[in-house]
């Protein structure tokens, strides 16, 4: 039996696999087990009307932001996302208020035995989790964010008011293929058959794939960087945030297509308040000033050159950079992208998945570049701050899961 909210949490952590902490062996490549605890719940997906976003790069800020921008114009707005820095609760919303504890205990007591007997992923459970709250709150509309890919991803047992792929990128290959053709494939997934499809980047590698999946669904498709020239702003730090908005705007462009009443004042405001609106963390995040100290959330290659190439249009005197990674990630792929100007605190987040510090180490020496290995990511960065001067700055990143650990 479950007590309380921490037994519940550590028995869904522990008893089930999760991609979270174990990598490959947590991906189900079909949708069998979602569908039947779809059904075993009544189908409350089918009960709340939803936008679905996919992509490699910028998924959740910029279902973040669509859900701050509806949240302005005075809908109730649920939101769902993956993965969590702190706290379960973090991945299942409605308009910014975490999924009460006494839910989380209460959905899991109920459906125990239901879920030991199929076997369910721990994310197939909390997919399940959030549609159910959803469904009971009667939210006007959901945010869905796509877990893993789009195609075989337990979230994608919904039909949308409107689908978004912010992007394709080189990034868990693994499992979604070597290609962005491949990956693509697997992302556009959540196209559906008459229902308008956003994509936020224009890439000339993985256009004729969404096109060609979207003429085969009938489903109008639209490129936001092509449509959308008006220079909104957000409260979202970050050069890379450009494009989410374009793609973030041209969703709310299309769901006023489907009778929701939104102004441009909405629009700009939920922009500008998107932190506050929905308690979204972990994008290029400053976190104190003297010395200035930076958090992302940025871990593959898209992401890391955006954030990168921020990083060079800062003012400091010397670079900080503390850094951990999980054990499955192509850090020959990445390396590259890091500045060798820099001094580094090599550390090991505190996941299964968390790649051995003194191996992270090996590979950026071998390159080049200088620092030192510390046991924990608080050590790390207690450490570049005793050592940073005032007009320095410290970088923290290479896995969401270090900078979960310091926020």
């Amino acid at each position: 039996m479950c007590i309380d909210y921490t037994d519940t949490i550590d028995w869904m952590f522990s008893q089930l696999p999760m991609y979270q902490n174990q990598g490959k062996t947590a991906y189900k490549d079909n949708l069998s087990n979602t569908l039947l605890l779809a059904k075993y719940l009544k189908n409350p997906e089918s009960k709340f009307k939803s936008i679905h976003v996919a992509g490699t790069n910028g998924k959740g800020s910029t279902s973040h932001m669509i859900a701050s921008i509806l949240q302005e114009a005075s809908y109730k707005v649920g939101l769902y996302t993956s993965p969590h820095l702190k706290d379960f609760r973090e991945r299942i919303k409605i308009n910014g208020k975490p999924v009460s504890k006494q839910f989380v205990i209460q959905f899991i007591e109920n459906n125990k035995t239901f879920f030991e007997e199929n076997s369910l992923s721990f994310f197939e459970m909390t997919v399940g989790m959030a549609f159910d709250y959803f469904a009971t709150q009667k939210v006007d509309i959901a945010i869905i964010e796509v877990g893993l890919g789009g195609r075989l991803d337990s979230t994608n047992i919904i039909t949308p008011q409107i689908s978004v792929i912010t992007n394709i990128g080189l990034d868990h290959t693994q499992f979604l293929g070597n290609t962005l053709q491949q990956i693509a494939f697997e992302k556009g997934g959540i196209i559906k058959p008459k229902v308008s499809v956003v994509i936020g980047e224009t890439q000339k590698e993985t256009t004729f794939v969404f096109m060609d999946l979207a003429k085969k669904n009938e489903a109008p498709i639209y490129f936001a960087d092509e449509l959308i020239t008006t220079n909104y702003r957000s409260g979202l730090k970050g050069n890379y945030q450009k494009k989410n908005i374009k793609t973030s705007v041209q969703t709310i462009f299309e769901i006023r297509k489907k009778g929701f009443t939104i102004s441009e004042h909405n629009i700009k405001e939920g922009l500008l308040n998107v932190t506050p609106n929905t308690d979204l963390k972990g994008r290029w995040q400053i976190l104190q000033h003297t010395p200035k100290v930076i958090c992302d959330l940025a871990h593959n290659r898209e992401g890391l050159t955006y954030v990168m190439n921020q990083l060079e249009e800062e003012t400091f005197k010397h670079l900080h950079i503390v850094l951990g990674m999980v054990s499955d990630k192509d850090i020959s792929n990445i390396i590259d992208l890091f500045p060798k100007k820099a001094t580094y605190y090599f550390c090991k987040p505190n996941v299964l998945r968390g790649l051995d510090v003194e191996i992270l180490k090996s590979h950026f020496v071998k390159k080049g570049f200088k620092g030192n290995v510390y046991e924990t990511v608080k050590e790390a960065l207690d450490s570049a701050k005793k050592i940073a001067n005032k007009k320095d700055l410290i970088y923290v990143g290479g896995s969401t899961f270090v900078v979960a650990e310091i926020i």
